[in-house]
């Protein structure tokens, strides 16, 4: 009788023979799924003390298995861990660790539970542990908008539509109006934290277990606020690493939008901003260059993390119910993206806490290109009577005119004004200025410094700053 040549003692008591090398190469994980170390110890260690609480195992029998999971853990910290693709994962590769450090009782950590409930806590774990630093990370980086805010709430900027220069803003409520964003950012991550804290252990393969176990003392332990109510359930969705991914997209695509407002701000045809040196680059051949980097890699990084959301929605949209080998892939594309996005954060509060905004050049913008002429259209509809239509057509007239004359609305002569209208007093001046038009904008939201100290002092107040 042939000698049974098995590769793989966690499954191979069925099978004759060992896997195909492809075969370990293309079932193997471990190569990116042993960042899930932490959670996967952490996960064994309250399952195992809920066994002995159950009277399922013994508790010196848990005892035993902690301390050597405890080992283990230093082990791979310290970087003395050999992993082995042969075990296919990172689950596979403790316990069979384990076996080696206690022998046969590590045997009995898998009992009431399947690596597919397992893999789901893992993963779970590590989305809502990275969700976390994403809200610790959003929260400095809106911090840094609201001191970019503060520190700069005299100063007046052009407002742009289609890129071309459209009302007068101040630079406050421009950056205030990325902390909106952000924080939106900010409270999707809070939501899918708040969406992805039920617990999925003791799903066990998919149809739960026979095993007495005690769901909730895990569930609790782990800082879940409960266990999943369904089983199958439990190991079919990775919706919470989609919720991840799609929180992470919109908020890189945020991160995208600034990011291209600083590249065009920083150029010499803008010059806006000046970009800290820390975040900036030089030619090899043009010595005069410091090219603004770290903000043009932010802005392609989104397609990455875009690519990641594409990736796994794909994966997932054509499999039954409930684990498919599929799902293995489900790691990297979280992995990266959330790597990506952390990443992209941190460099940008580093830009933020030390960007400069060119006060001259940005007055001097917003005073261009006729920016006030919507103050000069509701000038004529409060002061004259007459319909905005009307005061829109007014105002374009004298636009046009201005343009001949290459002059600003506020050099055209009274007399040029009457020529439009013979109604037009002098007192249309008091608005025409970039500085009385940013002051004039006193709707809730809008851009005068009373509205936007209101909206700052709002922020701080929820960011507790």
């Amino acid at each position: 009788m042939a000698k049974k040549v098995k590769t793989n003692l966690m499954w191979g008591g069925r099978f004759d023979e060992g896997p195909d090398v492809l075969m370990e190469s293309i079932n193997a994980s471990i190569n990116f799924d042993k960042r899930l170390y932490k959670q996967d110890i952490e996960g064994s260690v309250a399952h195992a003390n809920m066994l002995a609480k159950q009277g399922i195992i013994e508790f010196s029998e848990a005892d035993l298995i902690c301390e050597g999971l405890a080992k283990i853990r230093l082990e791979i910290e310290e970087g003395k861990f050999e992993f082995k693709p042969s075990l296919e994962d990172i689950h596979m590769n403790i316990e069979a660790r384990l076996a080696e450090l206690i022998g046969s009782t590590a045997g009995k950590l898998h009992t009431a539970r399947s690596r597919n409930d397992q893999v789901a806590l893992d993963f779970k774990m590590w989305v809502r542990d990275h969700i976390d630093i994403a809200i610790s990370d959003l929260r400095k980086l809106i911090e840094a908008f609201i001191n970019q805010a503060d520190l700069n709430s005299d100063l007046i900027m052009p407002g742009f539509t289609h890129m071309q220069v459209a009302q007068p803003v101040s630079w406050s409520h421009h950056m205030m109006a990325f902390v909106e964003m952000f924080g939106r950012d900010l409270a999707r991550f809070e939501d899918a934290r708040r969406r992805l804290n039920e617990c999925p252990l003791g799903g066990a393969a998919l149809a739960g277990t026979s095993f007495p176990i005690d769901r909730h003392t895990t569930s609790k332990i782990l800082g879940f606020d409960r266990p999943m109510a369904n089983s199958i359930d439990s190991t079919s969705d990775r919706d919470f690493a989609l919720e991840f991914l799609t929180c992470s997209a919109i908020c890189a695509t945020h991160l995208s939008r600034f990011s291209e407002e600083l590249v065009i701000w920083s150029s010499a045809q803008f010059n806006f901003v000046e970009i800290s040196e820390r975040f900036s680059s030089g030619s090899s051949i043009m010595p005069q260059k410091k090219n603004p980097d770290a903000a043009e890699l932010i802005r392609a990084k989104v397609s990455r993390i875009n690519g990641s959301l594409l990736a796994l929605l794909t994966t997932m949209k054509g499999l039954p119910l409930t684990y498919s080998k599929d799902m293995q892939e489900d790691k990297e594309q979280v992995f990266d993206a959330a790597d990506t996005l952390l990443l992209s954060l941190k460099v940008m509060i580093g830009m933020l806490n030390e960007l400069k905004p060119n006060k001259t050049n940005l007055e001097k913008a917003a005073s261009v290109g006729f920016s006030t002429a919507t103050d000069l259209a509701d000038w004529l509809v409060k002061n004259i009577k007459i319909p905005f239509r009307e005061a829109h057509e007014i105002t374009g007239k004298l636009v046009k005119r201005a343009e001949e004359n290459s002059c600003e609305l506020k050099d055209l002569s009274l007399d040029d004004m009457q020529k439009a209208n013979s109604l037009i007093n002098k007192g249309v001046y008091s608005v025409l200025s970039v500085q009385n038009s940013v002051a004039s904008r006193t709707s809730y939201g809008g851009t005068s410094p009373e509205e936007v100290r209101k909206q700052v002092l709002t922020w701080r107040k929820k960011l507790s700053l």
